[in-house]
């Protein structure tokens, strides 16, 4: 009996300190990540204007110089009818065709077309990271009974793959009705099964490494090393897809707003809604267009630039240079 109870103190405190090592590792890893993100010039301007996006939707409604949705300068529009109002001293960057200030519609814009890429990006990851987890984990330790359920799963993520993206979430948002909200949704769906997929393939790389062939060895169960070690390992390359998802949610938003599918009350400023009621009056105010259309390409070219040093920060093969 004192021999068996040695035993298992023994193993463990070998449990422990392997905990300890993998602990230390990933905290390295990620402060090696840090370091060379801060090196990085395409990290930096990524977050340079990944936060002056986020700090103009913050605080846009405060620094708008009018209500963006009051015709102020309706009966000066309407009076010159076919004649937009340009950059001038009261309105820096002109008037719509409503005779409102553009400044102020931007400004204020820059927060729904936060929250649509923000929220619809969230929905594809949780989605996503349990149907992959689940997926994952099944393959790498399920047996017979995970093959299926594996099986089960990728076949579905094979079927919304075989569509393209856009024509996906224009059938979904078609199916569900114009509002923002049905936009959002949409783009979520879209982008489960990117999720869905790269963790799946993380997991199955991290099920055959040493440190979970030891936690086996020592008798650590399944369930404990899937949540505690193989899924935390997996999620590097997840997160990093988050912010180039979060690129294309912008974009593909805009896309679905412009096909008349986004928030059907135009008076609610989105760069997406914008750039979409500007197109009727191109001819005769192309800035109108190009505006909101500057906006979305910047943004989406700060998560993207941030997205790429991340992948580069977290790539194993470029960590000792």
């Amino acid at each position: 009996m004192a021999t068996a109870v040695k035993k298992v103190s023994k193993i463990d405190r070998l449990a422990e300190l392997t905990a300890q090592r993998e602990h230390a590792a990933g905290g390295s890893l990620w402060v090696e990540t840090l370091r060379r993100l801060r090196g990085s010039k395409m990290a930096i301007v990524g977050a340079a204007i990944m936060a002056a996006f986020v700090l103009v939707a913050i605080v846009g409604p405060w620094l708008a110089p009018y209500d963006p949705t009051d015709q102020t300068w309706r009966d000066e529009v309407f009076s010159n009818r076919g004649i937009f109002v340009g950059p001038r001293a009261d309105n820096w960057l002109g008037l719509d065709h409503l005779g409102r200030d553009e400044l102020s519609r931007l400004l204020v814009g820059a927060r729904q077309t936060l929250l649509v890429g923000v929220v619809s990006t969230l929905i594809g990851f949780a989605v996503g990271v349990v149907i992959g987890g689940l997926s994952g984990a099944a393959l790498s330790f399920g047996g017979t009974v995970g093959r299926r359920i594996d099986t089960a799963l990728m076949r579905f993520i094979d079927i919304t793959l075989a569509l393209p993206s856009l024509l996906l979430a224009v059938s979904i948002a078609a199916v569900m009705g114009q509002s923002l909200t049905t936009v959002m949704i949409a783009v979520g769906v879209v982008q489960i099964p990117i999720f869905a997929r790269l963790l799946r393939g993380s997991m199955l790389a991290q099920a055959n490494a040493d440190y979970v062939l030891a936690a086996r060895a020592l008798g650590v169960r399944r369930r404990r090393i899937v949540l505690a070690h193989v899924l935390p390992n997996s999620l590097g390359p997840v997160i990093v897809q988050s912010t180039l998802a979060l690129a294309t949610a912008i974009i593909e938003a805009a896309a679905l707003s412009y096909l008349g599918l986004g928030n059907p009350d135009a008076s609610t400023p989105e760069w997406g809604v914008m750039l979409a009621k500007a197109q009727e009056d191109f001819s005769q105010a192309p800035m109108l267009a190009v505006y909101p259309a500057i906006g979305i390409i910047i943004t989406a070219l700060g998560f993207t630039l941030l997205g790429e040093a991340m992948r580069e920060a977290l790539d194993p093969k470029l960590r000792s240079r």
